[in-house]
């Protein structure tokens, strides 16, 4: 009986384990390293979230038509650990975001960096990158 128990535990943890690990996708599955992107625009909202957070931007197309963009970010504690809080993103606050664009053509990026009107530039982008910067 104890050796049944053990098992299904072992099978219970693997089981749990392995799905967490096919809910993180990596960069080639989503992002194009051969479509970098540059976005100038107004943020309108900042998700400071696990395991990726998100920065939104407007930004208006040659048309003059605005476009939300959708930007994936490093980790909260990636992020922090880069000199960033979730301060330094009000809303309606100028950014120049250096990304990929995503493979499936909406308006989403996996960002690398962003630049503040202030000449403050960061690095933005997830450790799973073409060019995951200094960490």
């Amino acid at each position: 009986m104890r050796a049944k128990l053990a098992v299904t535990i072992f099978c219970l943890g693997l089981t749990l384990s392995a799905t967490s690990v096919l809910a993180h996708h990596s960069f080639a599955a989503e992002f194009d390293a051969n479509q970098p992107i540059t976005l100038t625009g107004t943020l309108t909202k900042m998700e400071w979230v696990n395991p990726h957070g998100w920065i939104y931007v407007d930004v208006k197309e040659p048309d003059g038509k605005v476009v939300n963009w959708a930007i994936e970010a490093g980790a909260p504690n990636a992020l922090l650990r880069r000199g960033l809080r979730k301060t330094d993103f009000p809303i309606g606050l100028e950014v120049v975001v250096k990304g990929y664009r995503a493979k499936n053509g909406t308006p989403t990026a996996n960002g690398q960096t962003v630049q503040f009107k202030d000449g403050r530039n960061f690095f933005l982008g997830a450790s799973d990158s073409p060019t995951s910067g200094p960490r």
